[in-house]
């Protein structure tokens, strides 16, 4: 079976899963630390790509030609966009898009020079395997009474949510887009809700993950936890929510992952 990529842009959002492969010494390549070992029965790669798509596209050439990645799964963080994006809801990509691509009047905005496509659509079998792992651990989340803790491996239970506001956290499957820029404020929003409105979040990383993973063939799947908006509130407790949030989200739902996938 092919090795499994579990990619994060920063430690915050990766930092649960991580610390699940204690004993796992890293292998250090174009400045990156990638982490590999067994995971549930499966052969992983745990890597932080740093933030932005360009370190996006080189982690993701790293881990198809110096680790033999047949599949990657980009989880993190984005700002909601769509109005059914709640903070706490957790978005699965069908498709990625980088929003600050305009090579306009020569090619359409949005659409990538020479590859005739604005859209790059994530391995269909891999995303529908993420998004009915997250319903599950989201559906765990919600039953457990306070103070009892515990999504699968992540200690999340009623509290640990409503702390935040989330009270009934969905999935959602759809568009995310990407840009090289942070999204946060509202008139940013609200721009980007008027040009794309079919999209669901934004984020940094995984429209350029999801190019590469074309080029190279390799299978990619991006599941984001939204923390924010998208708007001037986006900056506010972030590395709180990632911690206590987003991470914890991350760890059980790869972990229901790999054991849906056997």
């Amino acid at each position: 079976m092919t090795r499994i990529a579990i990619v994060s842009a920063m430690r915050e959002e990766l930092g649960a899963l991580l610390r699940q492969m204690p004993d796992e010494v890293p292998v250090v390549r174009g400045g990156r630390e990638f982490y590999l070992g067994t995971l549930d029965g499966h052969d992983v790669v745990a890597v932080l790509s740093r933030v932005g798509k360009v370190a996006a596209a080189t982690t993701a050439t790293l881990l198809a030609g110096e680790f033999g990645v047949g599949r990657a799964v980009f989880t993190g963080t984005a700002g909601g966009l769509h109005e059914c994006a709640r903070v706490g809801d957790v978005v699965v990509a069908s498709a990625v898009l980088q929003h600050d691509m305009d090579a306009s009047p020569l090619f359409p905005r949005y659409e990538v020079p020479l590859y005739g496509v604005d859209r790059f659509h994530a391995d269909a079998t891999l995303s529908a395997a993420v998004a009915s792992a997250a319903r599950a651990v989201l559906a765990e989340a919600v039953s457990v009474p306070s103070g009892q803790g515990g999504v699968g491996d992540a200690a999340l239970d009623a509290d640990s949510l409503r702390a935040f506001g989330i009270d009934s956290p969905q999935v959602h499957c759809g568009l995310v887009v990407s840009g090289d820029r942070f999204v946060a404020s509202a008139a940013e929003g609200a721009e980007l809700r008027q040009r794309l409105p079919d999209a669901l979040a934004v984020e940094m990383e995984g429209a350029a993950l999801g190019q590469v993973c074309h080029d190279l063939d390799m299978a990619f799947a991006v599941v984001r936890t939204i923390s924010d908006r998208a708007d001037d509130s986006a900056h506010v407790d972030f590395t709180r929510f990632a911690e206590s949030i987003a991470s914890r989200y991350t760890l059980a739902i790869v972990r229901r992952l790999l054991r849906d996938l056997g």
